[in-house]
């Protein structure tokens, strides 16, 4: 049996290059949800900014929703929300993942659950390059949460340790969408 995993969904971007919050794009947020959920994390946070009113409906039911007031920090301020927010619960470790990223599925988040522990910093890659989601141990909460500023979430704190790459090429791209092909 797998120990507790939370899964922490950032959805709070303004998607400046996108023309508008990527978590109110049809169908994303239920995606991401999914992916998590049936991936197999234990519990699911979604973190909402802007648009949050709007995107709060587009949430499926039984998902814990934090605002980060701070949104328009970056995707930091976002991490920072839903860390605090994961600090009562009894996971081990927590999946982050992106609203932008549709073509993630369950298996690449139960694949990265494979390596779950307290200590694991993991994440997946994508034909041999890193990208996301990203599973952190609760060992690394407090310091990734201190190193998250602006816009670079974990980034800073992921690229002086060692990390896991588990390679998901073959479940997904991983690509994510940050223009609007559409308009």
């Amino acid at each position: 049996m797998l120990p507790p995993v939370a899964g922490l969904l950032l959805a709070a971007g303004e998607g400046r290059r996108y023309g508008g919050p990527k978590a109110l794009v049809e169908g994303w947020l239920h995606w991401a949800v999914n992916a998590l959920d049936e991936g197999g994390c234990s519990e699911v946070t979604v973190v909402l900014g802007a648009g949050a009113d709007e995107a709060r409906e587009l949430v499926p039911d039984g998902v814990r929703i934090v605002v980060a007031e701070d949104w328009a920090e970056g995707m930091g301020a976002s991490l920072r929300a839903g860390l605090d927010a994961l600090a009562d619960s009894d996971a081990v470790a927590a999946v982050v993942h992106l609203v932008d990223l549709p073509d993630v599925r369950p298996s690449v988040v139960s694949r990265l659950l494979g390596v779950a522990g307290e200590e694991t910093l993991a994440r997946a890659a994508y034909h041999g390059t890193a990208g996301h989601p990203v599973m952190l141990g609760r060992a690394h909460w407090a310091a990734v949460r201190e190193s998250a500023v602006g816009d670079q979430g974990a980034r800073a704190y992921l690229s002086t340790r060692e990390v896991d790459e588990i390679e998901c090429g073959d479940l997904a791209e991983g690509t994510d969408v940050d223009v609007n092909r559409a308009e």
